[in-house]
């Protein structure tokens, strides 16, 4: 099993590395369920500000991937977020090269959307970035984007953390005013989704200082030979060097690119299917769907009620030996009784015919048996019952009580004599 992070977060394996730390898919113990958690080490007093902004950040909307919670242990704290098993828009560009026109109109209406609820909250994201870009793995079906990394946003009005002539982000993706070192402002966000553009449609990523000449030079220059005339249209307002004359906002961006789309017509029958994969993977041997094997069992056991145990069967009553019943009649013992003889008036028995088996002799008759009385014989006197002694109080209580006791009675006979 892997480790368990402030006694809820158990870390399953990594999925990605940013500049500020480690992301790994973890199980949530508590919500019983896999999250992605961003794992800094806090050594500065920077770092630790930007994760209480970062992980402060709270925006629900489907199209932006912002912090669930936080914990902290030792010297590391985390985040966690939701697990966007698609990759990014750079992993996306890697395994197709340049994008359909019409494919790439979804990818920045979502991400426009997601950036117009950002924006709301007075946010600027200061780092739009392909790499920042999440896709959720759907495979051949329509795509989902996230809008992720908080890590360098600032709410407007908020004091810097770095030095004027400092600039944050992510070279190649900044606004020419930011090289300036201008507050940062939503124009700015709109200049990177601009990039980010060019970057889906060519499969390169641009020059951002060779545009901002050619737009200097130029006015608007030609659209590139992968760029649609409507669509370039949309993108060279979001790439304009001069932020008075970018779209204001992200919505109205939006509705801009709604515009080119119709324009653009269907898309062509022969384009290529794009399909989004799970860049995240299986679990490690030892998780699955319903997390840790061997602390799933112990999770249902813990969620289950207590059993009541049943009260105790009585014990059966003890079993007495039987008693063997007495004899009906006791045993007769055979006695030397004399032969009768004849008198005068009893008839002598008859002889025995020759032949013929002597009868047997009859039995005595038998009375029922009783048992012998005891004869009354002289009494024995009962033992006299011993006197119950109580104890009384140790003697070395009693010596001390009795000695007060005389004391006071002292005191009493001098107080009477004296009175």
């Amino acid at each position: 099993m892997g480790e368990v992070f402030a006694g809820r977060y158990e870390l399953v394996d990594p999925v990605g590395r940013g500049g500020a730390g480690a992301v790994w898919r973890a199980w949530d113990r508590r919500r019983r369920r896999y999250v992605a958690a961003k794992v800094l080490q806090h050594s500065d007093a920077h770092t630790l500000l930007r994760f209480v902004r970062e992980q402060g950040l709270r925006i629900d909307h489907p199209h932006v991937l912002a912090p669930m919670s936080w914990a902290a242990d030792d010297d590391k704290v985390l985040f966690t977020m939701d697990v966007v098993h698609g990759g990014s828009l750079a992993h996306l560009i890697g395994d197709y090269g340049p994008l359909p026109p019409h494919y790439v109109c979804v990818l920045l209406d979502q991400v426009l959307s997601g950036l117009a609820a950002v924006h709301a909250e007075g946010v600027v994201h200061r780092d739009i970035k392909p790499a920042n870009i999440l896709l959720e793995a759907t495979g051949t079906g329509p795509p989902h984007v996230r809008l992720s990394d908080f890590g360098i946003a600032m709410r407007k009005g908020e004091p810097r953390l770095t030095d004027i002539n400092y600039v944050m982000g992510t070279p190649g993706y900044f606004a020419p005013e930011q090289m300036l070192g201008e507050e940062p402002d939503f124009p700015a966000d709109l200049y990177a989704v601009g990039l980010l553009a060019l970057y889906l449609l060519t499969g390169r990523k641009p020059d951002a200082e060779a545009l901002v000449e050619r737009f200097a030079r130029e006015g608007v220059p030609p659209a590139p030979r992968e760029v649609p005339a409507p669509l370039w249209q949309v993108v060279a307002h979001l790439l304009q060097p001069d932020p008075a004359l970018r779209f204001r906002t992200a919505t109205g961006a939006r509705k801009a690119l709604a515009e080119a789309v119709e324009l653009l017509g269907a898309a062509a029958p022969d384009e290529e299917p794009i399909e989004v994969f799970d860049q995240v993977g299986p679990l490690p041997p030892g998780f699955g769907p319903d997390g840790p094997e061997r602390a799933s069992g112990q999770d249902r056991r813990a969620a289950a009620p207590p059993a009541v145990s049943a009260p105790p069967a009585p014990l059966p009553p003890p079993v007495r030996p039987p008693v063997p019943p007495l004899p009906a009649t006791p045993p007769t013992t055979p006695s030397a009784t004399p032969p009768a003889t004849p008198t005068a008036g009893s008839a002598a028995p008859s002889p025995t015919p020759p032949g013929a088996s002597p009868a047997a002799p009859a039995c005595p008759s038998t009375r029922p048996y009783t048992l012998p009385q005891r004869l009354p014989g002289p009494t024995s006197p009962e033992p006299a019952a011993r006197p119950v002694r109580r104890s009384g109080p140790p003697a070395k209580v009693a010596v001390p009580v009795l000695l007060v006791a005389l004391l006071c009675l002292a005191v009493g006979a001098w107080a009477l004599a004296t009175s």
